[in-house]
């Protein structure tokens, strides 16, 4: 397996994780209905405009490749970092405000068919290093308060609740969202 910057042509393998993780993580949470709708050729479109756009400085998409002869089958991982955005008011923000030293992991997924096979282990390693080689301080990142399996794996990479909380709407739920922080301080590398 191979950790490298994502390209636009990675959109399609990117899109299809996106979707089947959405689909398997978020049964039970998100309506069934918004999570059948979801589509990678759809979602694939959004991620080639997204990687063909130019990123914001300090902000990267990471993708988790493994050896596969079809091309869109090998992205089995990807995590997108940028600077932490500043809370909103619908956010109890119990800490600091967010720092421009802070970078936040805004998406992370696995597909379904590679969960404890040690990629998203991997892949958080390699993330949470590049946000500190980008001069990040502190990592942040949202999660949803009943995604109890993203929680662990979160904390077991050394991530913790910070004490913020938000809410977002997702397929007409309103689901609770807690930050996780993390001090990046002993991985940070000089640029």
């Amino acid at each position: 397996m191979e950790i490298r910057p994502a390209h636009p042509a990675d959109a399609e393998g990117i899109a299809l994780v996106h979707v089947r993780a959405w689909q398997a993580a978020y049964a039970g949470i998100v309506p069934r209905e918004h999570l059948d709708a979801l589509d990678p050729v759809a979602a694939a479109e959004v991620w080639a405009e997204r990687l063909a756009a130019s990123e914001a400085p300090r902000a990267r998409v990471l993708v988790a490749v493994a050896d596969s002869a079809d091309s869109a089958d090998r992205i089995v991982a990807f995590a997108g970092f940028r600077p932490a955005e500043p809370v909103t008011e619908a956010t109890t923000e119990p800490a600091p405000a967010d720092a421009p030293e802070d970078g936040e992991i805004h998406t992370m997924y696995a597909h379904p068919d590679h969960w404890g096979t040690g990629v998203g282990r991997a892949l958080m390693e390699a993330t949470t290093t590049a946000l500190a080689a980008a001069g990040y301080r502190d990592g942040t990142l949202w999660v949803l308060a009943d995604n109890t399996r993203a929680r662990r794996f979160y904390e077991a990479a050394g991530w913790r609740f910070d004490g913020a909380t938000a809410e977002e709407t997702t397929g007409g739920a309103v689901l609770p969202e807690l930050r996780y922080r993390k001090a990046l301080t002993g991985t940070r590398t000089q640029t």
